[in-house]
């Protein structure tokens, strides 16, 4: 009997100052290695977003992409080896989902920037 794989969730934030050519390779080469030691469960792209703060030198915004996959510890250290290792990968996280977690919100569709509600209006409300 196979043992299960558990699921993960591959979040990758890419260097919007490099061609969207070497984005795109960025993200199939990822999905490559996952696709030979484990399976794709489902690719989002969450579009160009503003990051909470600076990443680097400059780097306000990025390239938001959220793979979930089964995969094997090989898998794993296969990915952070050669993500570490990328021209263009800001910043990438791998996190094991626990059993029955819903699917990811469809950021595409939601504003990347909400706006924000006066102070004023604020505290009329809480009255």
């Amino acid at each position: 009997m196979p043992a299960h794989k558990p699921t993960y969730d591959l979040m990758l934030l890419l260097d919007t100052a490099i061609d969207a050519e070497v984005r795109t390779k960025i993200l199939a080469d990822a999905t490559e290695h996952i696709t030979k030691l484990g399976e794709v469960v489902s690719s989002h792209d969450w579009g160009t977003r503003q990051t909470t703060y600076e990443v680097g030198k400059n780097k306000k915004d990025a390239e938001y992409h959220l793979i979930q996959f089964h995969g094997t510890p090989e898998l794993l250290a296969t990915l952070n080896r050669t993500l570490r290792i990328t021209d263009g990968v800001n910043r990438f996280r791998i996190i094991k989902l626990a059993n029955g977690v819903g699917a990811p919100p469809d950021l595409k569709a939601t504003p990347a920037v909400i706006p924000s509600t006066p102070v004023e209006e604020q505290r009329e409300v809480a009255l």
